[in-house]
């Protein structure tokens, strides 16, 4: 169950109340007549199943609450209420297939945000992967991959291809872009720097490394991988299991790449760097066209299911509607 707490001008007060009684799998439903200072009104209390939380959501906003009071969303932990447990059965559909695509995109805005610390976290973690393919370390290259923050941006593109939303797309595009060229000119000065202090040598980007030669390598098998993790990742995000992440993150060789292709170009491998360039291109595209295609059949298959179950008997379908 998800808690919605709404603040409403007055004039919308009725229509808000309206809306979220006849929303299936809305119950617990509470005004506090002028209780709001700022903005000022009446707050309205609700708390929603999460497969009905999207219609909900969708429909407040098409009342412009978003602009003329507020709307806040929060997870119930624990609902101990039989009410509840009768939204949630009405509800159409389940609750860990449902997504919000208003929490989606709010989510994916805020992790694709060109910020100092994720610029940070991008370069340490393709600075822990240099040192991870100079001395063939596999440990410290699934450690890199878990430290790198790339998935955010790479969800946003999918989101804002799914959604249409063209000022997510640039927004992620510019974290991808440009994070990845700094944390590579980063790494390139890293390693400069690793040589000079006798830490790094050519030969230990020249000799045979079996646990990391899969980087500069790329093969069909690296697209195969991406594309799993794509689907992976973006389910992880939609369904709440943000646990699964871990599992996406080291799944896919972006980080190591991206530092394997700074390093070769330090020392003017050029051969290491243009098929970790490569592999590096083929993860990153392999994330984004699953995740778009997850993105599109989960709506596609909710808006089926949803209509399944709400549309009177002989009532036509609404599946030929926009998406």
């Amino acid at each position: 169950m998800l808690h919605v707490r709404m603040i409403t001008p007055v004039r919308l007060t009725d229509e808000v109340v309206t809306l979220v009684r006849r929303t299936v799998g809305t119950t617990h439903l509470a005004v506090l007549a002028g209780a709001a200072l700022d903005p000022p009104g009446d707050v309205v209390l609700c708390d929603v199943a999460r497969e009905a939380a999207d219609e909900l959501l969708v429909e407040l906003r098409a009342l412009g609450l978003d602009e003329t009071g507020s709307i806040a969303v929060e997870n119930i932990d624990i609902s101990l209420s039989r009410s509840a447990d009768r939204a949630e059965e009405e509800a159409p559909g389940e609750g860990a297939d449902a997504v919000i695509w208003e929490q989606l995109t709010e989510a994916t805005h805020e992790e694709s945000t060109l910020s100092v610390t994720y610029l940070a976290f991008l370069a340490l973690a393709t600075m822990i992967a240099a040192c991870g393919v100079v001395l063939d370390n596999a440990i410290l290259i699934v450690g890199a991959m878990a430290v790198g923050p790339e998935f955010g941006p790479l969800a946003g593109v999918c989101t804002a291809l799914v959604q249409r939303a063209p000022r997510l797309a640039a927004r992620s595009l510019t974290a991808l872009l440009v994070g990845f060229a700094v944390a590579m000119v980063s790494t390139t000065l890293f390693s400069l720097a690793m040589d000079a202090l006798g830490l790094f040598d050519r030969g230990m980007l020249e000799n045979p490394r079996p646990n990391t030669s899969f980087i500069w390598q790329p093969d069909p098998f690296s697209f195969v991988v991406a594309v799993l993790a794509g689907v992976a990742g973006v389910l992880s995000l939609t369904s709440a299991k943000s646990g699964a992440l871990v599992g996406v993150a080291i799944s896919v060789t972006t980080v190591p790449a991206a530092a394997n292709a700074a390093v070769a170009l330090g020392y003017g491998e050029f051969a290491q760097m243009w098929g970790s360039a490569e592999q590096l291109l083929l993860n990153l595209a392999g994330i984004m066209v699953a995740g778009s295609v997850t993105l599109w059949a989960q709506k596609l298959l909710w808006r089926t299911q949803r209509d399944r179950m709400l549309r009177p008997p002989g009532a036509p379908s609404r599946n030929d509607a926009p998406l």
